[in-house]
Formats: structure tokens, sequence, C-alpha cells
């Protein structure tokens, strides 16, 4: 049996709220939870997303240190397993 006086109040149906609408019931320690985003209105579910580096980070990495670009290593690789 848990000690009384030192957990707090469960909430076995507390409501998402986003944007002003509940958008689901969950368990939580507060009545309320305020969030801005959910799954419901993020990019990635949605479909929506769309990608904003044009430049991958692996490139950005050997351009920065000055070890060419990622694909020029991958061809290396090729040619020499061709060899």
């Amino acid at each position: 049996m848990p000690k009384s006086e030192i957990h707090p109040k469960w909430y076995p149906d507390a409501k998402v709220i986003c944007n002003g609408e509940v958008v689901m019931t969950t368990g939580s320690t507060k009545p309320e939870l305020h969030v801005d985003v959910w799954s419901g209105n993020h990019p990635f579910f949605t479909g929506t997303q769309k990608i904003l580096d044009t430049e991958g980070r692996v490139d950005r990495f050997m351009k920065k240190y000055g070890m060419g670009s990622a694909d020029s290593a991958t061809s290396k690789e090729s040619k020499e397993s061709k060899k």
C-alpha cells in the first residue's frame, strides 16, 4: 500500500488540449495538459514535412574539415572494391 500524503493526485482521464480543443485523454498528475504540437498536427505525422536542409549533414561536415564530399568517399570505396 502506498504511503499517504506523499504521492501526487492521479487523474486517470486528464485532457490533452491543443489550440483550444481536446485532442485526447490520458492519465496524468494534472487534470489538463496544454500542448502546442501533437501527432495530429505535427508535419512528420501529417505528411506535410518539408526538408529545409538541402545539403546533408555529412556533406557539410566533410566540406568543413576539408575531407571532400561524402559522395567522393563512397565512390572511392566502390572503385577499390571493383579492383
